[in-house]
């Protein structure tokens, strides 16, 4: 069999986007550019063109690309041991769980991979703790939730989506939710009259929707009814933790501490799938062995880069440079001269532009030049382009990058 013309040597953009066309999976659309190296707030193309990145892969990068301390946790641990499974125990596991415990003021830490599997873990959890801590009855626990979430993408957690492009034509869905409006005090205090209502899953920050920030107090007046009505207040801070949004959580803005955290993407620094579940032991401990797991959740290179990940959130004082420079770019943004810019939003380095189409162009178009001008970010829902740099951003680069993303906007008027 001849083979050697099936993968002709590839060199341009063009050449791997079809090659990824031809034999991956159609689920996403991505922004035409391909990327082969990375260090910091910058990413190259095959071309050799270097580009601000502005979206830091949904915020899992946020101590920048190939950070040498975490990438020195990686090697080394590769070296001398990768996977046991929990079927044993490891070296590396029981000094990352004392480290993440004490890092964010938890009993216990329930290790997985993914942000998913983080929601997936804490959804069980409280469903467990109701029936066992509560009293609810048997298999009738409720969790609420907020309309315009995104917790991922299982058939659990888009049971719960009101976004059609993330849950058409892929039930039947999992009951127990109760969908109620986000930034809503008065629809949860409603829905928390339901005596079977376990927890109240909500984003602190709905990133997917926009960079959606809910008024002040919503957080801590959610937390409050939650413990009024005994019911487990839980926080998804995938994408929002670790200092992105100028706070080590999101959530430590309003000074509210979730009776369930979840944990995922910066975790790692983007170097390794690491997700966790956070919560005390009159929670944790209501899941017995055997009653969930994952073969690579809790693994010895996991363990390592994750704490080689939060050293450097505090070594590098990442979240006072997300408060500091998101109050500076968000100043930058205001000052774009374009009837495109209906909003502007967001929380430290966490922001968004919603666009108003001018000529037919759109958020996509926005986006497109912006490439072409060195920085790469990517639209959600078609008018809302998302700006999230990498947390060891300079303010010399935040005031270039607002430069270029000001002179791209602004060319679409004339």
């Amino acid at each position: 069999m001849i083979t050697e013309n099936l993968y002709p040597s590839m060199t341009t953009s063009n050449d791997y986007i079809k090659k990824e066309d031809l034999y991956g999976a159609h689920n996403y659309h991505p922004l035409p550019v391909v990327l082969e190296r990375g260090e910091g707030v910058f990413v190259w193309d095959v071309e050799g063109n270097r580009y601000f990145d502005f979206l830091s892969a949904y915020s899992a990068v946020n101590q920048g690309h190939c950070h040498p301390k975490i990438l020195r946790a990686l090697h080394d641990q590769a070296d001398r041991l990768t996977l046991t499974s929990r079927a044993f125990y490891n070296n590396a596991l029981g000094e990352y769980e004392a480290y993440v415990t004490s890092y964010f003021g938890y009993d216990k830490i329930l290790p997985m991979n993914t942000g998913a599997e983080g929601d997936e873990t804490a959804l069980k959890l409280c469903r467990k703790w109701g029936y066992l801590k509560k009293g609810i009855p048997e298999n009738q626990a409720k969790i609420i939730v907020c309309e315009g979430n995104f917790h991922g993408r299982t058939i659990t957690v888009i049971s719960m989506s009101t976004d059609p492009e993330s849950y058409g034509g892929f039930g039947p869905f999992t009951p127990g939710f109760i969908k109620i409006p986000y930034n809503d005090i008065a629809a949860l205090e409603e829905a928390l009259q339901d005596p079977d209502v376990a927890g109240f899953l909500v984003e602190p920050i709905q990133g997917e929707a926009g960079v959606y920030v809910p008024d002040k107090g919503y957080l801590k007046q959610a937390a409050d009814l939650c413990k009024e009505k005994n019911v487990l207040f839980i926080a998804d801070e995938v994408q929002t933790g670790i200092a992105r949004t100028g706070k080590l959580l999101a959530c430590d803005h309003e000074h509210v501490r979730p009776d369930i955290l979840i944990l995922g993407k910066a975790l790692s620094g983007g170097v390794y799938p690491i997700s966790a579940v956070l919560a005390d032991d009159e929670i944790m401990l209501c899941i017995k062995p055997g009653e969930h797991g994952s073969t690579f959740g809790g693994n010895p290179v996991a363990a390592k880069v994750a704490i080689a990940a939060l050293e450097v959130v505090k070594e590098e004082h990442l979240a006072e440079n997300a408060e500091y420079l998101g109050k500076l770019f968000r100043q930058k943004l205001g000052e774009i001269q374009s009837g495109m810019v209906e909003t502007i939003r967001g929380k430290g380095l966490l922001n968004a532009i919603i666009i108003k189409p001018i000529n037919g162009k759109t958020a996509w178009d926005v986006c497109m030049a912006m490439k072409e001008n060195g920085l790469i970010a990517k639209p959600t829902h078609d008018h809302i382009i998302r700006f999230a740099p990498p947390l060891v951003i300079t303010e010399e680069q935040i005031l270039e990058a607002s430069r270029i993303i000001r002179t791209t906007i602004e060319s679409f008027a004339s």
